[in-house]
């Protein structure tokens, strides 16, 4: 395998724990094309980001700014609409039916990692300020990434696009990488694409990462595996589940000084969060559970 260092998106570290214990559960794809004939349900969502962080990117990298930009008659950016044109295009020219999945509601149970993000873009946009009055194009860079909002325009937008296209759009009515991880447990798509590790756990048969990556870049599909990932964890469904609640999830809090590896060892010794929590709490030293750790509900 020759991918580049992915972070992980939903699950923590969860890419290089099947890395390690799975590796027979991924296979590299040189792109798209690998995937003529196929349906392939993609999270909207993520690729809606990637293009609005490309564009801010665009903004400050110098040498044009945002006269650069496509706009319409009001002066707003209209750039991520062209993204989405040409990468659908793209995709189609390969010969894969994209199935583009949006995002609805943001379950309760994430109100507390969404908190988070929105104290990390009020930092960034400090940081971005600062590092405009300093004339710091790098960190101007960085933080403009870290400050991009995708507003309900934006995804409006996007859908009018896509139907005029004649694409299938869905409207998940959570999270969309769910959505996804849905319609190719029904048999509906070959694959979900997303950059979510959180879509094996909702129980897609195969995850695409990188599937709408730019075809310049050259970077190579990531295409992993449920069952193969299982049977190389020697772990059930159920237990997979639990793993990845351990290994830090978007809907509750960690258990300080619990990593992937730590999880896995004690979800390969105890079965289930359950026990693992009765042991921890039995050790009485070197993790601490939060106060409030709503393990059924996650699950």
């Amino acid at each position: 395998l020759h991918f580049p260092t992915l972070s992980d998106m939903g699950i923590k570290n969860l890419t290089k724990l099947l890395m390690e214990q799975a590796p027979e559960a991924f296979k590299e794809e040189a792109g798209p094309a690998a995937y003529t004939g196929t349906k392939v349900a993609i999270d909207a969502s993520m690729a809606l980001y990637q293009f609005m962080v490309a564009v801010r990117s665009a903004e400050s990298a110098g040498g044009g700014g945002p006269s650069m930009q496509l706009t319409n008659e009001a002066g707003e950016i209209t750039s991520h609409i062209q993204g989405f044109f040409s990468r659908t295009i793209r995709l189609m020219e390969k010969g894969t039916k994209p199935v583009w999945v949006f995002d609805g509601k943001a379950p309760d149970l994430k109100g507390g990692e969404l908190a988070k993000r929105k104290v990390l873009k009020e930092a960034a946009a400090v940081a971005l300020k600062e590092a405009q009055d300093a004339g710091d194009i790098e960190k101007q860079n960085q933080m403009q990434k870290r400050t991009v909002r995708v507003t309900k325009e934006h995804n409006e937008d996007v859908k009018t696009l896509l139907r005029l296209m004649g694409c299938p759009v869905i409207e998940a009515p959570m999270e969309a990488e769910a959505q996804c991880a849905e319609l190719a447990k029904k048999g509906h798509v070959f694959a979900a694409a997303s950059e979510d590790m959180d879509t094996l756990t909702f129980g897609t048969p195969k995850l695409l990462r990188k599937f709408t990556a730019p075809e310049s870049k050259k970077i190579p599909v990531m295409e992993i595996n449920l069952q193969r990932a299982l049977e190389g964890l020697q772990l059930s469904m159920d237990e997979f589940i639990d793993l990845c609640i351990l290994c830090g999830c978007d809907y509750m809090d960690s258990i300080k000084g619990v990593g992937s590896k730590t999880a896995y060892k004690l979800i390969k010794e105890h079965g289930t969060l359950e026990k693992v929590l009765a042991q921890i709490r039995k050790d009485g030293k070197g993790h601490t559970i939060p106060d409030v750790f709503p393990i059924d509900a996650a699950r």
